[in-house]
């Protein structure tokens, strides 16, 4: 169970705060750290993978301090967005040339390179990869020395369908198998599929932490909207508008549905069968239309 800690930590440059006070903690399963471009991720992940110091509170890996700490650097494994890279090497030199720095050697090199599907180009220059291909020959060698935390920043840029399709299902596995993975994302899309948990970071600042259903659910001050088919969407219009816990009900002719607005969650979970069952309506689907990650993005964004 390997666990990061921040604590209380900011960082700055000259008059500029990247990083203001945040505390969180990242464990195992796969995390996602969600914010718009220039919100401070990329800071926060250096910080994590020991390239930059805190400039106060502390960032620590199992309770040890990772800023100059050579014993932790066996434990994590990080992909970065820059692209400053080896170019006159081939893929599998620049992978080699990582496990050595691990005491490591071709085997292991060649294990990580098969793990991300490089085997195929190990032997061309990295002059010659696509984006896409230079993000899966930094993530080998990332996972060279089999680290039990990998840190990966925006690691899907660049990558086409099924290359972000292989990624996706590697750190699941991953996560799966206990090692803590966290990889940053402006894109809502991609951590909605594959993180179980979001860290959401705004200006530098911790906005959210947890699972984003959770969080919405939480939002008390903002309608929760679902979309409700029935076999008689009229008569449970009716019933429902006629409760405080709606504010609005939409009949949508293109959907064949009910768009509700409900503005106290609990009562209305309550309200919505009961009123089915003493008007004799079959509910055919109830489901939230607002509990995407996106809405909780923008919901904590203009917040």
């Amino acid at each position: 169970m390997t666990t990061i800690e921040i604590d209380h930590t900011s960082r700055w440059f000259g008059n500029v705060v990247a990083v203001n006070d945040v505390s969180m903690t990242v464990g195992p399963g796969v995390t996602g750290l969600l914010g718009p471009n220039g919100a401070g991720k990329s800071t926060l992940i250096n910080m994590m993978g020991g390239f930059l110091a805190p400039s106060t509170g502390k960032v620590t890996l199992d309770g040890r301090q990772i800023w100059r700490n050579e014993a932790v650097y066996k434990e994590i494994g990080i992909v970065p967005e820059r692209e400053a890279m080896y170019d006159f090497l081939t893929g599998k030199e620049f992978v080699v040339a990582n496990a050595e720095l691990q005491g490591l050697g071709g085997a292991e090199a060649q294990r990580a390179l098969a793990t991300v599907q490089m085997e195929y180009a190990q032997d061309r220059k990295i002059s010659t990869y696509s984006k896409g291909m230079r993000q899966r020959v930094k993530m080998a060698s990332a996972l060279v020395h089999e680290p039990s935390v990998l840190l990966l920043d925006e690691p899907f840029n660049g990558m086409d369908p099924r290359q972000r399709m292989q990624l996706m299902e590697l750190l699941r596995r991953m996560g799966h198998e206990g090692r803590t993975v966290l990889f940053s994302s402006h894109i809502l899309e991609e951590v909605e599929q594959l993180a179980s948990h979001i860290e959401v970071i705004v200006a530098g600042r911790h906005a959210a932490s947890g699972d984003f259903r959770k969080i919405r659910r939480l939002m008390t001050d903002r309608p929760h909207r679902y979309l409700v088919r029935s076999s008689d969407d009229r008569a449970l219009a009716a019933a429902l508008i006629a409760d405080p816990s709606t504010a609005g009900i939409e009949v949508d002719v293109t959907e064949k549905a009910l768009r509700v607005q409900a503005v106290d969650f609990a009562r209305f979970t309550e309200l919505l069968p009961k009123v089915a069952r003493e008007q004799g309506i079959r509910l055919l689907t109830v489901s939230p239309s607002d509990e995407s990650l996106e809405s909780v993005f923008s919901y904590l964004v203009a917040a």
